[in-house]
């Protein structure tokens, strides 16, 4: 993969004309979804009309919001608007939105004429920690999680947390669980911090300045990205990132069945079961798992389900693609920062990790 330039913004205006100026490019696009065009796309309005390529002006594609459009409809409706807007393999397309946005939007710049240049920015703290840092773009498919997609690197990735203030408290919230599990393979220090945070500063905008949270997110994109150069295809240490995934997955695919849950909130409730099969298997503190664990119950709640669901639970493990054969493998702890990868369970030890994950 070609390298990818990570920007931290403290000027969105700058960063991007600073990133469109790196790119020969004959045509702009820009992908939102309905929110991020409302209240994201006037933000970065001037700079993508003054960039004007032979008298061409910026075409902005829409698609429906939410984690159930992305999906091989929406990603052939970008494909079918590039194709309407005269898009060559020298195009640009700027994927401004959350996780959903910069993985569908990579995907169709990824395969539109075998690939064209996309920058992404994204716009929830999910996807400014996770989604749009690693090279990973793709769609949901057979109602499973990112079933479908390709590795590559935007041109440039912009974050900026001006658009933080969008938000609502879940998706703060939802952002925040990938940075516990970044804090979590990393470090002591990293995951205290992240515990010991004022958690009322990250639910309401108007306390958010009262932490730093810029520091949080650069500290915890630094983890991400120290992996990811280490192992850019996840053949190996990469699956580190997979922590509370394989669970968190199963969690999501779940509720996408009946009532769609944000990721971030699937990941820290996967987060309670592998924290368990990470003490009954690789003899992680049973401290800081029921630390981790109350902090988590505290303020993600949990998802309603029953033993009788267990079974559904167990099958969407198994169309994982971190598996292979038959087992269900995890990522897991002997300690904060003690990474355990290809760990595998057997049926009853998953349904005993939810059995814990209902009683706790």
């Amino acid at each position: 993969m070609n390298p990818q330039k990570l920007i931290i913004s403290n000027d969105i205006h700058q960063s991007l004309t600073q990133a469109m100026s790196e790119i020969v490019y004959d045509r702009l696009f820009i992908l939102c979804d309905e929110t991020t065009r409302r209240l994201c796309l006037p933000i970065i309005t001037d700079e993508c009309q003054r960039s004007k390529v032979e008298g061409w002006r910026s075409k902005v594609i829409t698609i429906p919001a939410g984690d159930t459009n992305k999906t091989l409809e929406s990603v052939s409706h970008v494909w079918q608007e590039l194709q309407r807007g005269g898009a060559t393999r020298h195009s640009l397309i700027i994927n401004l939105g959350g996780g959903m946005v910069t993985d569908l939007g990579g995907f169709a710049a990824s395969t539109f004429k075998r690939g064209i240049h996309f920058i992404n920015i994204p716009t929830t703290l999910l996807a400014m920690v996770d989604a749009s840092v690693g090279g990973k773009t793709g769609i949901n498919f057979g109602g499973l999680k990112n079933e479908i997609g390709v590795f590559r690197n935007a041109d440039s990735v912009i974050l900026d947390t001006t658009f933080l203030h969008t938000l609502d408290a879940e998706n703060m919230l939802s952002g925040y669980a990938e940075m516990l599990k970044h804090g979590l393979i990393d470090s002591e220090e990293h995951w205290a911090a992240l515990m010991d945070c004022p958690i009322e500063a990250i639910e309401t905008i108007e306390a958010i300045e009262t932490i730093d949270i810029k520091a949080l997110l650069e500290k915890s994109v630094a983890v991400k990205q120290r992996i990811v150069l280490e192992d850019p295809t996840e053949q190996g240490i990469r699956k580190a990132l997979n922590l509370g995934h394989t669970a968190g997955h199963a969690f999501e695919s779940f509720a996408m069945r009946r009532k769609p849950v944000l990721h971030g909130y699937a990941v820290a409730w996967g987060l309670v079961v592998e924290l368990y099969l990470s003490v009954t298997k690789a003899g992680f503190p049973t401290d800081r798992m029921r630390q981790t664990v109350s902090f988590i119950k505290e303020h993600y709640g949990k998802l309603p389900f029953t033993c009788k669901d267990y079974a559904e639970m167990v099958e969407l493990m198994h169309h994982d693609k971190k598996n292979t054969g038959q087992t269900i493998n995890f990522t897991l702890l002997g300690g904060i920062g003690d990474i355990r990868i290809n760990q595998t369970a057997t049926e009853e030890e998953i349904k005993e990790a939810l059995d814990f994950y209902q009683d706790c």
